[in-house]
């Protein structure tokens, strides 16, 4: 059944508030997609993201709506929009977790380059470069799956959101190795003593850039785990 079809079961979207979700989709895509981007580009992304939620959730939140989408032609794109919102808020708790550990490892590296042991230094880079890596491996096994023409407005505003967090958690997972290769530049060096105390402030606002990743991928966690909530709230009144 077309989209026209089901327009008059469920309410129009507030045209304010679909065009401001769009802008700030598509800015965040422009954003994240800039050969320029890095970790805090990624923060600032998944803080948007969550305030993005924020938005569809009050448009979710209207009565009307709520009636609209429990309807049998739309009920059914609700359900198979829940069911891919699983893996994604997997990603989002996966993604929280690494950046614990991430910065844990920065802050070891830390210790060991000033106590000027170089085989541990080489060994927690190797770490650190080992447990981003492993961030990339859940991607390989995702098939994306974008909204249609046929979805109705809120449930293609869903999967537009769906679809930028994806390519924001992925792009992040492929930018943590090279992060950390501009961060400790050529190669690590126990000497000059300078170079240490760079490497040091470095390693620092690597540490506050994992600390950073792991808020921000909190934050966007609850609001998913909020609108799935939501969802199965209006499905099953």
């Amino acid at each position: 059944m077309a989209c026209h079809q089901r327009s008059a079961s469920l309410p129009s979207i507030p045209h304010s508030t679909e065009s401001k979700v769009e802008v700030e989709l598509q800015g965040l895509q422009t954003r994240i997609s800039s050969p320029s981007a890095t970790i805090d580009t990624m923060c600032d992304g998944l803080r948007r993201l969550g305030d993005i939620y924020n938005c569809i959730e009050e448009i979710m939140s209207l009565a009307s709506n709520q009636v609209g989408l429990s309807l049998p032609q739309n009920k059914k794109m609700v359900e198979e929009e829940l069911e891919r919102s699983l893996m994604l808020i997997d990603l989002c708790n996966s993604m929280q977790e690494n950046s614990a550990h991430l910065k844990i490892s920065t802050q070891e590296l830390q210790l060991v380059l000033k106590r000027g042991d170089d085989v541990a230094v080489q060994i927690k880079v190797e770490s650190f470069i080992r447990l981003a890596k492993q961030a990339q491996k859940p991607f390989k096994k995702i098939t994306s799956s974008k909204a249609t023409a046929e979805d109705c407005k809120l449930v293609r505003l869903l999967a537009e959101a769906r679809e930028m967090s994806f390519s924001l958690v992925e792009s992040t997972s492929y930018l943590l190795p090279k992060q950390f290769a501009t961060t400790k530049g050529n190669k690590w060096s126990l000497i000059p003593k300078k170079k240490v105390i760079c490497e040091e402030e470095q390693l620092q606002a690597l540490e506050r850039s994992m600390g950073n990743l792991e808020n921000g991928a909190e934050f966007l966690f609850r609001r998913l785990i909020q609108s799935r909530v939501s969802l199965l709230n209006i499905l099953s009144s």
